[in-house]
């Protein structure tokens, strides 16, 4: 399976799943502030045994070899850093975008190891700045992050800028590209919508608002 033929695959389960909702009449707001056309729950894939285990052998299909330590984001991607790592046989942490205020204070929960070879595993990336804390937290601790992994990519030049500072490469299983063009082909969103999808996608902080 080439690359294209695995970002429709994936997106076509997150149609299935119900996970992606649009709506460019009232859009959703994060907690950015941003106004967004399309909102991807991948919190529901969670309940979907058969697509879980689609996901999950898609992931560890793009582990690199060598790797010691599989690392989920918090929340979101803990339950598939650990269904990953019981697959590959690889011991597991998980990291907070910040140090707990309380307790022990940690930000990695697990045992990490200094030079160990980590791989992110992360549900969903937009601006790419919970992941980018992650790796970060991950480097003090003189772990070497391989690679971060997503379900999904908005596909922001912000994700790609903060990447590219961390020095972390970065793959995700599908993308708005792909997804919007699984929805024109399976008739379930007119083809102008993706004219309002690349619109929000280039100016994500504007999009929607009445100055913009």
């Amino acid at each position: 399976m080439n690359i294209a033929e695995r970002e429709n695959k994936i997106a076509e389960r997150l149609i299935e799943a119900d996970a992606v909702r649009l709506f460019a009449e009232q859009p959703f707001q994060w907690t950015s502030g941003w106004l967004s056309p399309v909102y991807c729950d991948n919190r529901r894939l969670l309940s979907f045994p058969d697509i879980r285990r689609e996901i999950v052998n898609a992931f560890c299909e793009l582990i690199p070899s060598g790797t010691d330590v599989i690392a989920g984001v918090s929340t979101a991607g803990i339950a598939w850093a650990a269904w990953i790592a019981e697959k590959l046989n690889l011991p597991m942490v998980y990291v907070r975008s910040e140090a707990k205020v309380h307790g022990l204070g940690k930000q990695v929960e697990g045992i990490l190891l200094p030079e160990q070879r980590v791989v992110v595993i992360e549900d969903l990336i937009s601006t790419g700045k919970s992941s980018g804390q992650v790796v970060s937290a991950l480097k003090r601790q003189d772990a070497q992050v391989v690679k971060l992994l997503s379900i999904f990519n908005y596909g922001f030049f912000q994700a790609e800028e903060r990447f590219a500072v961390v020095g972390v490469p970065f793959t995700s299983l599908t993308n708005l590209k792909a997804l919007t063009h699984v929805l024109i082909t399976r008739n379930l969103v007119k083809p102008d919508m993706w004219a309002v999808l690349d619109e929000w996608r280039a100016a994500p902080d504007r999009w929607g608002k009445a100055d913009s």
